[in-house]
């Protein structure tokens, strides 16, 4: 059963380093495990890779370490240097309220030097291979004298790659009230031998992995680098042309920063996750029942019992912690019959995550290459081209000879006009995706509240525009406190560019506060917006050579 993180006995500085992660709720093995190992008592979990369960050991570990002793207080033992990477770095992240704790990941094929020094600084928590631990504790470099808490991580791995005996030995060197702790996905004889050896009527903790099949659902995966998700997940939007969908992530911090990148590229896009008010959730999910935003990013608590039909596809854009949590999230589409699709973004060592995930589920998934964007661009095409084709196949159209003699007759050849109406129709296509400044309200409000502040006047009637306000009614400036500089953008109205459209992709894509974003003054062929000083510069630089509707946009700092 799943628990709230606060009701599992963690100081306030774990919770926050948690909230900070943004995660919301304890996955089962950090549920059954977490309470346990902070009585300090010696456990063993039995659960899957991508289960949480580094985070399971790593927060009781940080609760149990004594700053102002400079010694080692904890050893996590992992068979591979990947891994050993990869708890030191989730262990940094959940001890980043605990001022002056210091971890230190010490594997084969890494300086001596680099160890030396850190273990002669006074590591708190030290993450290794077995062989490169024994090979210290050989030299008389690292000491268990202090060792409150011996973890060692997917045990039968080390097994599978001749540890054991080397466990064996440090196991023997570690203080007799240390707290030990295994994690492994089976129970093999020599790791049970190991147990009954060494731990102390330990609690077993075992989570198991329902096997579940969801056959109707076409389900395929992407690999991609974690700084090009967004840039892959717009180009597979356009490619397909998904106009209806859920967007997984792993944190609330991650949805809120996947929404503002969403907004600022023109995406009717929305967030969902446990921070909103119910009142806040219930408008976001009427305006996605209602179609007026495309896409629905959320989290895996916020989305639970979600009941939305005719979702084209689900994206795992953070991959889930389990099979379970996967086919909950991929249930959203395909329902009632229909077809549905699910796209999983995997990125680096992740793919033993997914690896895992796919042998619990039972599902095929197939591999996709990332589209370029010259695919993209031919993808539109032929959709306009079969589009089009079907429309003079079909007849339904209303003629337009009149018109088509006038041109004809002011010297216009045939084949200009037709490339003329295609390109003003390819343009309206192009800007049917609602504007960044009307596309979002729920989103907008609910970050300026965040903030604490103002939200803007809300629109009282169709002819509120001004001087002082944009095609939506809302102000197109507020006082900067700070001296201002003009930011200028090659776009304007020419380009069909509104005000709406240039204040989101500035707070969207450049990070500044609001409140540093003064006057914005749309002309013909540039648009003039005033920026505080202290952010002009960086807002010029951030926009500067971005994707903008189907501009690039240059900048100029005045």
């Amino acid at each position: 059963m799943k628990k709230l993180f606060s009701e599992l006995g963690l100081s306030d500085s774990s919770l926050k380093a948690v909230a900070r992660m943004g995660f919301e709720e304890a996955s089962p093995i950090q549920s059954e495990a977490i309470p346990a190992l902070m009585t300090g008592r010696d456990v063993v979990g039995q659960s899957q890779t991508g289960s949480g369960k580094t985070a399971a050991f790593a927060l009781p570990a940080i609760e149990r370490v004594d700053v102002s002793l400079a010694q080692p207080q904890v050893l996590i033992l992992c068979p591979t240097r990947e891994l050993v990477v990869q708890v030191a770095e989730e262990t940094a992240k959940l001890a980043f309220s605990k001022r002056g704790l210091r971890e230190l990941p010490i594997y084969g094929g890494q300086s001596y030097d680099r160890q030396f020094r850190g273990l002669s600084q006074g590591a708190h928590i030290v993450i290794g291979t077995p062989g490169r631990v024994l090979d210290h504790l050989k030299r008389g470099s690292l000491k268990l004298d202090a060792i409150r808490m011996l973890i060692l991580d997917e045990v039968d791995r080390m097994l599978d790659m001749g540890f054991v005996d080397d466990i064996r030995d440090v196991l023997q060197q570690a203080p007799e009230d240390r707290q030990l702790v295994f994690f492994s996905a089976t129970l093999p004889k020599p790791i049970e031998k190991l147990i009954k050896t060494f731990a102390k009527d330990p609690l077993h903790v075992q989570i198991q992995s329902a096997e579940m099949t969801v056959p109707e659902i076409e389900q395929v995966w992407y690999e991609v680098n974690r700084r090009s998700k967004v840039e892959v997940l717009c180009r597979l939007i356009d490619m397909e042309d998904i106009r209806y969908a859920i967007i997984f992530c792993a944190t609330k911090v991650m949805v809120d920063d996947l929404v503002e990148h969403l907004v600022a590229r023109g995406y009717a896009a929305d967030r969902l996750h446990g921070d909103l008010t119910q009142n806040l959730r219930e408008r976001v999910m009427n305006r996605f029942r209602s179609r007026k935003i495309e896409f629905l990013v959320a989290t895996d608590v916020a989305a639970r019992g979600l009941d939305v039909k005719d979702i084209e596809v689900v994206f795992n854009f953070d991959l889930p912690n389990d099979g379970e949590d996967y086919v909950h999230r991929i249930g959203r589409t395909g329902r009632a019959g229909g077809k549905g699709k699910a796209i999983t973004f995997v990125a680096g060592r992740e793919v033993y995550k997914f690896q895992n995930i796919q042998r619990h589920t039972k599902a095929r998934m197939k591999r996709m290459a990332v589209p370029t964007l010259e695919q993209v661009e031919e993808r539109r095409a032929n959709v306009f081209f079969d589009t089009l084709r079907t429309t003079l196949e079909e007849g339904e159209y209303p003629k337009q000879e009149a018109l088509i003699d006038r041109l004809l007759d002011q010297g216009h050849q045939p084949t200009d006009i037709i490339s003329a109406l295609l390109h003003l129709r390819q343009q309206e296509v192009q800007e049917t995706r609602p504007a960044a400044e009307e596309i979002a309200p729920v989103y907008r409000d609910a970050f300026e509240r965040d903030r604490g502040e103002r939200k803007p006047p809300k629109k009282k009637r169709e002819d509120a525009r001004g001087p002082d306000r944009n095609d939506a009614g809302l102000p197109t400036h507020q006082k900067v406190e700070e001296p201002t500089r003009a930011v200028f953008l090659n776009v304007g109205r020419k380009h069909k560019i509104k005000v709406g459209d240039v204040l989101g992709v500035v707070l969207g894509a450049t990070k500044v506060p609001r409140d540093s974003v003064g006057y914005i003054e749309l002309m013909n062929e540039e648009t003039r917006v005033m920026i505080g000083e202290s952010h002009a510069e960086k807002v010029a630089k951030k926009l500067d050579g971005i994707a903008f509707k189907k501009y690039t946009i240059k900048t100029r700092v005045e």
